[in-house]
């Protein structure tokens, strides 16, 4: 039986491609997609979900909220430097022959619950069922929490995309991106004492998707999905090159859902994880006691990924994104 999922998400590139993948593996059911505020704008991060829905022929039966505009605290801080004015490499500018956009403006409507309720409803439709896979900031899951703590205790599991553990960040010197633009929310969910799969960057950095490897996949490929994910991958992969010397895409979010839908792909170490929300110098910085368990003093609340098999998360990600056979 597939796994029911929740996936709350800010789209983003990866988290573009994440979806995807979701949406085209039989190993999980997405029974519903929260958007927050996170790589750009909440407002766009809900057009680019509700665009992949409409390239993949997702009927409008499945439901689609838009979730929290901004941090519960904070001003909001995006990456449009990374993923694009519109969030997608700004496939935005593409046209077909005539001038009018490749990308047409999404069908797919919303449903009228916010992002936090309808993690909520879809719990109650799932209890003791249902995994949400976070790959944004934890913003709607903290709302979520707030209004109803018994509910979501009522989570089969929560896999994180979120935290730098025993690496830098790569938005501070400490912090990852979501927990940084979040780092209230990120303590709350940590606290709450849910089920928590946590993959930071320890792991994703070690998952990435090399050009040469993309170029050879997508080479002739005539099909919408297909120039749809090469279309992102070149601005993702022009931005890599410039800014880090990289070449090859960092599969963050991707590396998440491979993680819900087969946990073998990890290993864990079982630790108590909390976020600074205090420091001037360290907010968002995830905070792991990986000090020998006879001598923590608090209750482990995370099981953090510490090894990934990058190979087969590559392999598996490839064949959903693009099949041979398509």
């Amino acid at each position: 039986m597939a796994l029911p999922v929740l996936i709350d998400t800010d789209p983003g590139i990866d988290d573009a491609l994440a979806l995807i993948f979701a949406l085209r593996s039989e190993e999980l059911s997405v029974e519903a997609i929260t958007t927050v505020a996170g790589n750009v704008p909440v407002e766009l991060t809900t057009r680019n979900a509700l665009r992949i829905l409409t390239l993949l022929s997702i009927p409008g039966a499945l439901p689609v909220a838009r979730g929290a505009p901004a941090p519960l605290t904070r001003s909001l801080v995006s990456a449009s430097h990374v993923h694009g004015d519109d969030g997608l490499g700004n496939i935005d500018r593409l046209r077909t022959p005539d001038g009018s956009p490749l990308y047409p403006e999404p069908t797919v409507e919303l449903v009228p619950h916010d992002g936090a309720g309808l993690i909520l409803e879809t719990i109650r439709r799932w209890p003791d069922e249902l995994t949400v896979i976070a790959l944004g900031p934890l913003t709607n899951l903290a709302i979520a929490l707030q209004r109803d703590p018994a509910i979501m205790r009522k989570v089969r599991e929560v896999v994180i995309m979120g935290g730098a553990i025993a690496v830098p960040g790569n938005v501070s010197p400490v912090a990852e991106f979501n927990f940084y633009v979040d780092p209230e929310a990120a303590h709350r969910v940590l606290a709450a004492g849910l089920p928590i799969r946590l993959v930071p960057l320890d792991v994703t950095q070690q998952v990435i998707l090399r050009r040469d490897r993309i170029e050879r996949r997508m080479a002739g490929r005539r099909d919408p999905v297909s120039r749809f994910v090469w279309a992102m991958a070149r601005a993702g992969l022009e931005f890599a090159q410039k800014a880090e010397g990289l070449d090859g895409l960092v599969l963050h979010d991707p590396l998440a859902v491979a993680v819900a839908l087969d946990p073998s792909l990890m290993s864990a170490r079982e630790l108590f994880v909390d976020v600074e929300t205090e420091g001037v110098l360290t907010r968002g910085m995830a905070v792991a006691d990986r000090r020998f368990p006879s001598r923590a003093q608090t209750a482990l609340n995370c099981q953090v990924a510490m090894t990934v098999a990058a190979d087969r998360v590559l392999a598996k990600l490839l064949e959903r994104l693009c099949p041979e056979s398509a």
